[in-house]
């Protein structure tokens, strides 16, 4: 099932400034970033270490481009800080469906495009302790 924290997802205001803070603050470097254009964000990954698996730990930050993306929504009310946290799986179609039998809401029917060729979804928060969750299978095997 799941294998690993994939990445924390910070939401910010500015993705130039919160980038700075955390490569003059600790030395974490970009090692993707892209525009999502379906979720209205732009984003940054920055690699934190490598894991077991072949694939790697990251903190994602995410820049809402529109003010009806999910993430200008969550800033407005609660302002910077960390939005989600996001397991690495090799199935999320398998492990979303057993995770739904479990009574856990899915948010989305069918896992949508994410970082760098993913597939992911995500967990309703009121049924995860209050944490947004996201799942997620990269774009080939060991990546994301």
């Amino acid at each position: 099932m799941l294998t690993r924290i994939d990445h924390i997802g910070i939401a910010c205001f500015d993705l130039d400034r919160t980038v700075e803070f955390y490569r003059s603050t600790y030395g974490f470097e970009v090692f993707h970033s892209e525009v999502n254009e379906e979720q209205g964000v732009r984003e940054a990954m920055l690699k934190i270490n490598d894991t077991g698996d072949g694939a790697a730990s990251y903190l994602q930050l995410l820049e809402p481009t529109r003010d009806d993306s999910t993430v200008a929504k969550w800033l407005a009310k609660n302002g910077e800080g960390v939005h989600h946290i996001a397991f690495g799986t090799a199935d999320v179609d398998g492990d979303a469906a057993e995770i739904r039998s479990k009574g856990v809401r899915v948010l989305y029917d069918e896992p949508r495009r994410g970082s760098m060729g993913s597939r992911i979804t995500f967990l309703h928060p009121k049924d995860c302790g209050g944490v947004l969750t996201e799942l997620v299978t990269g774009a080939e095997p060991g990546e994301h």
